[in-house]
């Protein structure tokens, strides 16, 4: 018989509009099978190589912001892009390809997410985890031999699951464990879902759900948590956080760059800051 018991509330909740953009904090969400409504509908996409550009590799990304100005429905939705410059542009405009392009340096057309599209994305083989070696954190593989590019789902722009969460008890676990002085904030990592977990709950926390399912709010189900391999996206600056190297040095250090959990959606749900979170065994 399943047990459930309750590891925190609804902290905070997060929908990127453009993939490797920041994104926008929201009161609710709703998330699906193809995950929380709006997020990575759109992408740039290199003219020259083909494939999709991330912030892993193309760090300046992290300069812009996106938003919706009208919800997302069935994927669609009008999405507002502010460059670097604080000059602003929808997506959906025929000039804003060019207009992110010159921004950021490099020809890039805005592409909108298509069912059964196949995608490659880029990262850089040399600084994928910073300053941590490759081999450390995928044995079988150095920074020479490591691929340049990586399949996306078919027919989406997400890396790899459709949702992430991390818990505030891990969040302050590295920062026990960092240099004083390093920023760890939760928009490092780029959750859909920042839950605020209990005060007894320490360590990694979210190491402890194994094949549990996450209960949030009324009838969100989140399933097939799997733990989450951090990149040196969480040591680029954005907004008023600083470059950090560190950040993603402490995590491979104890806990082999993982914080957090990629997951799939079990059961559809609208989901409001505040709501209980419960893991069902």
């Amino acid at each position: 018989m399943a047990t459930k018991h309750q590891v925190g509330v609804v902290r905070e909740l997060w929908r990127y509009p453009v993939k490797s953009m920041l994104g926008e904090r929201l009161d609710q969400l709703t998330a699906g099978q193809g995950g929380v409504a709006g997020d990575r509908a759109w992408a740039l996409r290199d003219v020259t190589s083909g494939n999709i550009l991330s912030a892993k590799k193309w760090p300046r990304l992290l300069e812009f912001q996106s938003r919706y100005l009208t919800p997302p429905n069935g994927g669609a939705g009008d999405v507002l892009i502010q460059l670097p410059d604080g000059s602003t542009i929808r997506a959906a405009d025929p000039k804003a390809s060019q207009a992110v392009s010159e921004a950021l340096g490099h020809q890039a057309r805005l592409e909108r997410v298509a069912a059964g599209v196949k995608s490659k994305a880029e990262i850089d083989t040399a600084t994928i985890f910073g300053d941590v070696p490759v081999e450390q954190l995928l044995p079988g593989f150095t920074n020479t031999t490591l691929p340049d590019v990586f399949k996306l789902p078919p027919g989406t722009f997400f890396d790899t699951a459709i949702i992430h969460v991390v818990s505030s008890g891990t969040l302050e676990h590295l920062r026990s464990l960092s240099p004083k002085g390093t920023v760890i904030d939760p928009r490092r990592y780029r959750p859909n879902i920042y839950i605020e977990t209990a005060p007894h709950l320490s360590g990694f926390v979210e190491d402890a759900w194994g094949n549990a399912t996450l209960i949030v709010g009324e009838s969100l189900r989140i399933v097939e948590m799997k733990p989450a391999l951090r990149c040196v996206m969480t040591t680029h600056r954005q907004s008023e956080l600083p470059r950090d190297l560190g950040i993603l040095r402490t995590a491979a250090q104890h806990h082999q760059a993982n914080v957090g959990v990629f997951a799939s959606v079990g059961s559809p749900g609208t989901v409001r800051c505040g709501d209980p979170v419960f893991i069902e065994d």
